[in-house]
C-alpha cells in the first residue's frame, strides 16, 4: 500500500462520506498536480482496506462531482477480498489556472485544507507567461484606434450591463474602464479590437483575418478573397455578410411542413472566429484564415491549442490565451469566459443534424477548425424539433452528445451516460430493461420521423424476444449437455453478463429451461415445457 502523499488521500469512509468534503479535496489534490482520493482504506498506517459504502452509485457521484466543479473527475470502483473501494482520480489542473469552490482555492496542509495564499495563486497564474494581449504597445495612441469602433463596443457593454450610462464615457473613459487603455500605455488587446486599418499596420500587422471563397478543391487563386486588417469590431458584421453571400438553404419535408436550414449557421460560424480572434498567439507573424467551400467552413489560427487543452476536453476546459483580451470580449457580451463558444459550435451542429466541429490537422503550430455544413440526417434534425425549443434550451451541451451518440449507436462514456435519466425524463430517450441490463434508445417520436416505425418496434420489443430465441436456440443445439452461463455470453456478446443472467431467470420463470448445478460448475437445460 502506498503511502498518503502529494498524489494519495486515504479516507477509512466505512459507512459514509460527506460529498462537500469529497469536493474540497478533488479541489486541493487538482491544484497541486492532481492524484487519488481512495475511500475505504485507513487513514492511519499501516494501511488496511476496510471497505467502504459511500457514494453507492460512481455514476451519480461522477455528475454531482461535474455539477460542482465544471471539471471531469472520474470514480472507479474496485471489489476485493477485503472489501469495496472507490477510487477518485483527480486530473491536475490546467497551467495557469487554479480549482477552486465558492471562490476558495484550496491546498492540502497535513490533515487539514486551507485556502491558498495570494503569492501562491500569483504563481499559479503567471505559469503560462505574460498575457501578451494585456502588454503595451509602446509608440501607440489614441490616435491609431478607430472611433467607430470604440462606439460600436461601448454600446454593446452598455446594452449588455443595460447601464445606459455607459454611453456617456468619453472614448479615453471606455479605454480606462475596459483595462485596454492603463496609466496612458495601449494595450494589444486595444489595438486587436479597436484598431484602425492604418493602426494595426503600424503596430500589429499580423492581427488580420484572410477571407477565400472557393468553389472547389482546386489549388490555385481563391473565387473571392478579402482581408480585414482592422480592429475586430470594426469588421466582424461585414466578415458575416460576406459568408452569406454564397450561404445556400437546404430544405427538407416534414408532413405538410417545409424545413430550411442554412449551410452555415451564424452562430457557429461567428463563434469560430471569436476563438481564433481571441486564442491565437499574435508572437507569431501569421493571419487567420478562413476558407469558405460549398459545403465546408475551415478556419486556420497561428499557434497551437492553448496548454492544457486537447481537442478531447475543448468542450469541458478553458485556458484562454489572450486572458486580457477575452475579458473585454466578455465585457460587450460577444464571448462568455466559461468556454461556451464550442459547446454553441457542438449543439447547433447536432440539432442541425451535421457533423461535429473537427480539429483534424491542428498542430503544435497552429488550430484548425472544420465546421462541415452539410446535413446529413434530416430526420434527426426533425426529431429535436419535435422535442419542442422549450426542452431543447433545458439540455446541456452533454445532453447533446449523448444523443449524437444514441443516433449512432455509439457507446456513451460515463460522463454521458450520467445524462440519461433526464433525457428519459424529457421524453428524448427511452429505456429498455431493469438494473445494469438495462439499454436506452431514441424515443419512438425518431423513428416516426424517419419513417420507420417498425425499427422502433424491432428495437424495442423484438431485441428482447430474439435475444431469448437465440438462447432456446442454443440449448436445443447442445441437446442433454446442456450450457453454462459463458457460451450464453458468447451467444449474446453485446449483453453484459447481468442483462444475459436476466434473459435466463425470466426463461426460467416461463419454465422453458432450467438450471442443475450452482455457481460455475451451473448448467442449463430445456424443460419438457413447450416452447
Amino acid at each position: 500500500m502506498q503511502p498518503e502523499g502529494q498524489r494519495l488521500e486515504f479516507k477509512e469512509a466505512k459507512g459514509s462520506y460527506p460529498l462537500d468534503k469529497l469536493v474540497n479535496y478533488c479541489v486541493a489534490l487538482a491544484n497541486e498536480g492532481g492524484g487519488k482520493v481512495i475511500l475505504g482504506v485507513t487513514d492511519e498506517r499501516p494501511r488496511r482496506i476496510v471497505g467502504t459504502s459511500a457514494f453507492g452509485e460512481p455514476g451519480n457521484t461522477e455528475a454531482n462531482l461535474y455539477a460542482q466543479l465544471a471539471h471531469r473527475v472520474p470514480v472507479e470502483e474496485l471489489w476485493l477480498p477485503e472489501g469495496r473501494v472507490l477510487i477518485v482520480h483527480v486530473p491536475p489542473r490546467l497551467p495557469g489556472t487554479a480549482w477552486h469552490i465558492g471562490g476558495r482555492y484550496l491546498k492540502r496542509a497535513g490533515d487539514a485544507l486551507l485556502g491558498m495564499g495570494d503569492v501562491e495563486l500569483r504563481g499559479l497564474f503567471a505559469e503560462t507567461g505574460p498575457d501578451f494581449s494585456a502588454e503595451f504597445c509602446a509608440g501607440a495612441g489614441l490616435l491609431d484606434l478607430s472611433a467607430s469602433a470604440i462606439d460600436a463596443f461601448r454600446s454593446r457593454w452598455a446594452q449588455k450591463t443595460r447601464d445606459q450610462r455607459k454611453l456617456m464615457w468619453s472614448e479615453s473613459e471606455t479605454l480606462v474602464n475596459a483595462e485596454l487603455l492603463v496609466d496612458g500605455h495601449l494595450t494589444y488587446a486595444a489595438l486587436i479590437l479597436l484598431g484602425s486599418q492604418a493602426g494595426l499596420s503600424r503596430w500589429l500587422a499580423q492581427a488580420e483575418l484572410v477571407f477565400e471563397y472557393r468553389s472547389s478543391e482546386a489549388s490555385g487563386p481563391a473565387a473571392d478573397r478579402a482581408e480585414y486588417r482592422e480592429g475586430f469590431m470594426a469588421w466582424q458584421d461585414a466578415f458575416w455578410i460576406k459568408i452569406n453571400l454564397r450561404n445556400d438553404r437546404q430544405s427538407y419535408q416534414d408532413d405538410f411542413f417545409r424545413m430550411d436550414l442554412p449551410t452555415f449557421d451564424e452562430v457557429p460560424v461567428r463563434e469560430a472566429v471569436l476563438n481564433a480572434i481571441a486564442h491565437r498567439d499574435y508572437r507569431l507573424g501569421g493571419s487567420i484564415f478562413v476558407r469558405q467551400y460549398a459545403k465546408r467552413l475551415e478556419v486556420v489560427s497561428p499557434g497551437g491549442l492553448p496548454p492544457g487543452i486537447t481537442p478531447e476536453n475543448i468542450v469541458d476546459q478553458q485556458n484562454p490565451r489572450n486572458r486580457r483580451l477575452a475579458e473585454a470580449l466578455e465585457k460587450c457580451g460577444l464571448i462568455e469566459r466559461s468556454g461556451q463558444g464550442m459547446n454553441l459550435m457542438v449543439e447547433t451542429a447536432i440539432r442541425q443534424g451535421k457533423p461535429l466541429p473537427s480539429f483534424a490537422g491542428t498542430a503544435s503550430h497552429e488550430v484548425r477548425l472544420t465546421l462541415e455544413g452539410g446535413v446529413r440526417n434530416p430526420a434527426f434534425v426533425r426529431f429535436m424539433e419535435r422535442l419542442g425549443e422549450d426542452t431543447l434550451r433545458s439540455f446541456k451541451t452533454h445532453d447533446f452528445l449523448a444523443l449524437e451518440c444514441l443516433q449512432h449507436e455509439k457507446e456513451l462514456p460515463a460522463v454521458l451516460a450520467d445524462r440519461l435519466p433526464g433525457l428519459v425524463a424529457a421524453g428524448a430517450v427511452e429505456v429498455l430493461g431493469r438494473g445494469k441490463g438495462a439499454r436506452h434508445i431514441l424515443a419512438a417520436a425518431l423513428y416516426a420521423a424517419l419513417g420507420a416505425k417498425g425499427t422502433y418496434t424491432r428495437k424495442k420489443g423484438l431485441d428482447h424476444e430474439t435475444n431469448k430465441a437465440l438462447l432456446v436456440k442454443h440449448l436445443k443445439d447442445q441437446g442433454t449437455a446442456g450450457a453454462p452461463l459463458s457460451e450464453f455470453k458468447q451467444v449474446l456478446p453485446a449483453l453484459p453478463t447481468k442483462a444475459v443472467q436476466q434473459l435466463l431467470d425470466e426463461l426460467r420463470s416461463e419454465r422453458v429451461i432450467a438450471v442443475h448445478g450452482q455457481r460455475r460448475w451451473a448448467r442449463w437445460h430445456l424443460t419438457d415445457a413447450p416452447l
